[in-house]
């Protein structure tokens, strides 16, 4: 038995129900304060480092830039409160404004970079945008034209006076690069430095950690996103202890491939990096495996995250061997879950033996459950860890009681790091927190004797085949097992005599191939015939998310059309 003194993180009376270690003290901190803190205590440390501009900062540069940029947001006549949106891929002015935004309690809305019109129009008025930074383009999006398509008011307009009939409280528009565009600040004009009249402490002091700071939309896998809004309080403790299980300290280095518009990039990224005075690595605007292979080995990175796509393209990289990475030692791995065999392969071939793995979801700011460096291997591979501090799990069957331990059923997540809601829609805020203050999180779960979480799938995912209840997680795991397999998906298509049958979309290996009835042989006298595949397609890719969640009904629909089931 566990001293008494010690956290038990095991669930008790035979129940699915853990509550966090409650000792680690949570911090009643604004987002400006913790910079502030940081770069006193560590400022000629780096802080972060942007490979693709070759550009860098310590903490004590990083800070005088935020100030700077604060100030002029300040002038422009900004104020807290105000929502400020963001939409641009990786890059320094995003961690700038992120920051400077924070320290004037501008709510900071994360643009998705892959959103087209209609999907700008309806964030930004959802939530009432009156400014927004953004990139001049991206790969095929041209940011700047689509503001002026939605906006062609802009082009006879004063900056910061916009009065657009699509985007009526849109005013202010800031434009980075070099350029000058009619209608729009750019950003390298904003910043103040040296002497001025803003009092960028004063206004901190100000603020509440409980002040909402940031408003993240859901990925979209299924209807129209919502707006998480998340408080400083909510994610400057998630970043803090999503390091603090990985053992970070101010002499750390992380990689950092993850879209900052998402928890992943700017929460456990951005905030956990400056909760203790690690440095920040972004290898490139946008994924690319062989740019981050080079700053793990350049910039001498002793952790990385990524969603388990992103590792296996690394992995399997033609040039994976060119690099050393000696200096590795963790990360994280979250967003799905990860095929138990590659995650054998990060440990041991990107030397990163104490890798761990995570689970929430942004509306938990976003992580609830994680590994700690010190798990034993096989919990770090088949599980995503245990209760996060000052949190508390439920696992419920559909009438919301709870199941015993070993059972399956919906998780559910109370504690400080549950958002405020769903910005300006009460009624979908209601459907996922209960008035127990419960947020219901779609996801099915088992929790062990140990407390050890294991993500079986999703809610909305499991299929129903002649009255047999199927979780694809379950399938893919074992299909994994085929060396042929880079990555499969299953999920279910409708069928006239069963309700619904099993479908495979699976990518091979390079050089592999495969038939499906390979597959199928492969599947017989192992696993139940009711989980054996019936439609099977070698795909090159799956369809998926920026933030790499894969979506499913995007499979399904595609099948279903090419099946003519619709």
């Amino acid at each position: 038995m566990p001293d008494s003194a010690s956290f038990d993180p095991r669930p008790r009376a035979g129940l699915s129900h853990v509550v966090g270690d409650t000792r680690p003290v949570l911090w009643r901190k604004t987002i400006g304060q913790l910079l502030s803190e940081t770069a006193a205590r560590f400022p000629d440390n780096d802080a972060m480092v942007f490979c693709a501009q070759n550009l860098r900062f310590t903490y004590r540069e990083l800070e005088a830039e935020v100030d700077a940029l604060a100030a002029g947001l300040h002038r422009l006549g900004l104020r807290a409160g105000e929502r400020i949106g963001i939409w641009s891929p990786n890059r320094p002015e995003w961690v700038l404004i992120q920051f400077a935004s924070a320290k004037l309690g501008l709510i900071l809305v994360n643009i998705n970079p892959a959103y087209r019109l209609s999907e700008l129009e309806y964030a930004l008025n959802k939530v009432g945008c009156t400014a927004i930074v953004i990139a001049d383009r991206f790969k095929s999006s041209d940011y700047i034209a689509m503001i002026r398509e939605l906006a062609p008011e802009i082009d006879g307009a004063e900056p910061g006076a916009l009065q657009s009939k699509t985007l009526p409280e849109l005013r202010l528009v800031i434009a980075m690069g070099a350029g000058k565009i009619a209608g729009m600040m750019n950003f390298d004009d904003i910043a103040i430095r040296g002497e001025h009249d803003v009092d960028i402490a004063a206004i901190g002091a100000s603020l509440d950690p409980g002040d909402a700071i940031n408003i993240q939309f859901t990925s979209g896998t299924t209807g129209t996103p919502k707006g998480a809004t998340l408080t400083h309080f909510n994610i400057v403790n998630n970043g803090r202890f999503v390091v603090r299980a990985m053992k970070f300290t101010d002499q750390d280095r992380l990689c950092i491939p993850v879209p900052m518009y998402h928890c992943f990039g700017m929460v456990m990224g951005a905030l956990g990096c400056v909760s203790v005075g690690a440095c920040m690595v972004f290898p490139s605007e946008a994924f690319d495996p062989l740019e981050t292979l080079q700053a793990l080995d350049a910039e001498r990175c002793t952790a990385a995250y990524g969603v388990p796509t992103m590792f296996i393209a690394m992995i399997e990289h033609p040039e994976f061997k060119r690099f050393d990475y000696s200096a590795m030692r963790t990360g994280c791995m979250a967003g799905a879950p990860c095929p138990a065999e590659y995650m054998k392969r990060v440990m041991s071939e990107l030397n990163m033996s104490g890798v761990t793995s995570a689970c929430g979801m942004t509306e938990t700011s976003p992580v609830s459950m994680q590994c700690d460096v010190d798990d034993p291997v096989q919990m770090r591979v088949e599980t995503v860890g245990r209760i996060q501090p000052h949190a508390e799990i439920k696992v419920v069957d559909q009438d919301g009681n709870i199941v015993p331990v070993g059972e399956m059923g919906e998780i559910c997540t109370r504690g400080y790091l549950v958002m405020q809601g769903y910005w300006n829609d009460e009624a979908r805020t209601r459907e996922t927190i209960g008035d127990d203050g419960f947020l219901h999180s779609g996801d099915l779960a088992t929790i062990d004797a140990d407390g050890y979480i294991r993500i079986v799938g999703r809610l909305k995912e499991m299929l129903i085949r002649g009255g047999e209840n199927i979780y694809p997680r379950e399938i893919e795991e074992f299909l994994y097992r085929l060396p042929k397999i880079q990555d499969v998906q299953i999920f279910g298509v409708p069928d006239e005599k069963y309700g619904e049958v099993v479908c495979a979309w699976i990518i091979l290996k390079e050089g592999q191939d495969a038939s499906a009835q390979d597959i199928k042989d492969f599947c017989h006298g192992q696993i139940a015939h009711f989980k054996i595949p019936l439609h099977i397609r070698f795909v090159d890719e799956m369809p998926m998310t920026v933030t790499g969640k894969l979506q499913k009904f995007k499979m399904r629909e595609a099948m279903v059309e090419e099946l003519g089931l619709a």
